[in-house]
């Protein structure tokens, strides 16, 4: 159990600006994730292995992406408790993101909207953090000892990069990010990226989708393991654009008899540009993604829809709105396999992983 309840240590952060508030926490945690400090927030992790996409995930929650943009926390947020932790999105090059102020809360709705655009150090930075967690240290001293925790690495485009040369960024991205991931996310759903949402359309994803297809047989060649890629959607999608995106993951995610391969998975979903939930709230007509509580409808709608279309066994990584262990519990029931948290634990602490984890255990 943490030492510090997060109740203590929440009216203090939310006193910040948002975005100065999560640079000082990832920055505590990179400096003390490998000191006696971590006790603070270091917790059990419950064991409840399942299969998924040919991995052994130690339990059924993970962090989402966008929290560790940089990779520089993979050790401390492990220890929260999570059977998977996912970083990025990474890209290419370095680059600073939209302009300040760009991210607000909106705790009436346990709500965040962020316009960031994907600000990080660049992908030799990430990789070079990577290798440097102990995590990523201990499985080359002990590479036959099984996972005790799962490594997501999460791929985006610059965005400089026209979008008719976005898949030039993403390659780039899978060849560094590749040796060192269990398995790695392509982000195409992030609404503070001009146009990358455009690369969920038919035509742009089997283009993409293939090029990536293509590229990972080359590289598990080449590093002898086949890592599994995950598709990252939005929620705003309708059914429409939903079962278009269904069967062009099933046309690469299934073998000649229809079975899963265990080389493509989807994540469901990244933040919503909607409103509705959040009408009259002081922030909510920021510019951005929203996330938090007001998604959870929305993504557990898709996650339905992506079950249906897909079948009993593609994998599914359910992310949006988890603000509690029943709203985890929501999503598995919707017909995600996993779950990943973010906003949660940015409004609940902490404590929220193993009180999911162990909700989960003992639901399912």
């Amino acid at each position: 159990m943490a030492l510090v309840p997060y109740a203590l240590t929440r009216p203090f952060l939310f006193g910040m600006d948002p975005e100065a508030a999560h640079e000082l926490t990832l920055n505590t945690i990179a400096r003390t994730q490998h000191s006696v400090l971590s006790r603070a927030y270091r917790a059990p992790r419950v064991s409840d292995p399942i299969t998924l996409a040919g991995l052994t995930f130690p339990n059924r929650v993970g962090l989402a992406a966008g929290l560790d943009k940089n990779a520089r926390c993979i050790d401390g947020l492990g220890a929260m408790g999570f059977g998977f932790v996912e970083v990025g999105t990474v890209t290419p090059l370095a680059q600073s993101g939209n302009p300040k102020p760009r991210m607000f809360r909106l705790p009436k709705a346990q709500g965040l909207i962020n316009r960031l655009g994907f600000n990080n150090d660049g992908l030799a930075a990430f990789v070079a953090n990577v290798k440097r967690s102990r995590l990523y240290q201990h499985r080359v001293a002990h590479p036959d000892e099984p996972a005790a925790l799962l490594l997501g690495l999460n791929i985006g485009k610059n965005a400089a990069t026209p979008i008719e040369r976005a898949t030039e960024d993403y390659l780039t991205c899978l060849d560094g990010v590749y040796p060192y991931a269990d398995y790695v996310t392509v982000n195409i759903s992030s609404p503070n990226t001009k146009n990358l949402r455009s690369l969920q359309n038919d035509d742009a994803l089997d283009a993409l989708l293939s090029a990536i297809s293509e590229r990972r047989e080359a590289l598990a060649q080449t590093h002898g393991k086949r890592v599994p890629i995950f598709l990252k959607i939005a929620p705003d999608l309708d059914e429409a654009q939903i079962a278009v995106i269904a069967q062009t993951l099933k046309r690469y995610g299934l073998d000649a008899q229809g079975n899963v391969n265990n080389a493509w998975g989807v994540v469901a979903t990244n933040t919503t540009l909607s409103r509705d939930a959040v009408k009259g709230m002081e922030h909510a007509d920021e510019a951005g993604g929203l996330s938090g509580a007001p998604v959870l409808v929305m993504s557990n709608r898709v996650i339905a829809n992506l079950r249906a279309a897909l079948g009993a066994d593609f994998p599914i990584i359910g992310v949006g709105g988890i603000m509690s262990a029943q709203d985890a519990l929501s999503k598995i029931r919707a017909g995600a396999n996993v779950v990943q948290i973010y906003s949660g634990l940015i409004y609940q602490g902490p404590e929220l992983v193993s009180e999911t984890a162990s909700l989960i255990k003992n639901t399912f």
